[in-house]
């Protein structure tokens, strides 16, 4: 007995053959490989549309229970810059020693589809005004500058402070990055400018923000 499976280029072969050709339905529903129970059906159907059948349940996947975790990781690693990610080979061990028992495709195939969502997504940009009036705003950042002292090369850290108004600006050099250290750049800046602006603008996550 044939399947009980057929689309509508069976369907066309099956009425040719039995209302043209006069071919019997066990004739043609044996030269089409589809059962006569099947065939009968569908030939008392008066228009010929395609049959519906059912979709499979699609099957669930060992990586379903980490995806919540793969994806904060993926939007955390999204904001910082690219010597600091830690990459989908990293997260993928990392999935391992959380006890995922899967093979790494499905782990890179998410965060594939996962990167090109959030590539093709909305996206609401900050912005920040570029005229300001007189102590109204500073502009505070971090970088990273190298220095030899006596023949050794040290990191600094070094806090950059600027009038957003008169671009006036302080850079305080220190050997580590720290919350002492924050509020120390600060006090240094606002002495040397005598006062404090109304409020500061600061990079969050690759955005600026107030």
């Amino acid at each position: 007995m044939g399947s009980g499976v057929i689309n509508v280029s069976t369907l066309s072969k099956l009425r040719r053959m039995v209302l043209r050709d006069h071919l019997s339905v066990r004739e043609a529903s044996r030269r089409l490989g589809i059962s006569r129970n099947t065939a009968r059906k569908w030939l008392e159907e008066d228009e010929m549309t395609e049959p519906r059948y059912p979709q499979r349940a699609k099957a669930p996947s060992v990586l379903d229970p980490y995806k919540d975790q793969l994806s904060t990781w993926l939007k955390a690693d999204s904001h910082r810059n690219k010597r600091e990610r830690r990459g989908i080979k990293a997260m993928f061990r990392a999935l391992q020693a959380m006890g995922y028992p899967g093979s790494r495709g499905p782990v890179y195939e998410f965060a594939k589809r996962w990167q090109e969502e959030q590539a093709s997504g909305p996206h609401r940009p900050g912005f920040v005004p570029m005229s300001f009036e007189l102590g109204e705003a500073f502009q505070f950042d971090w970088s990273c500058e190298y220095v030899f002292v006596g023949a050794l090369r040290k990191r600094l850290e070094v806090s950059h402070t600027k009038l957003a108004a008169s671009r006036v600006f302080m850079l305080t050099a220190y050997f580590s990055q720290s919350h002492e250290m924050l509020f120390d750049a600060h006090a240094r800046a606002f002495a040397a400018f005598g006062g404090v602006p109304r409020r500061g603008i600061y990079e969050c996550k690759g955005l600026p923000c107030s």
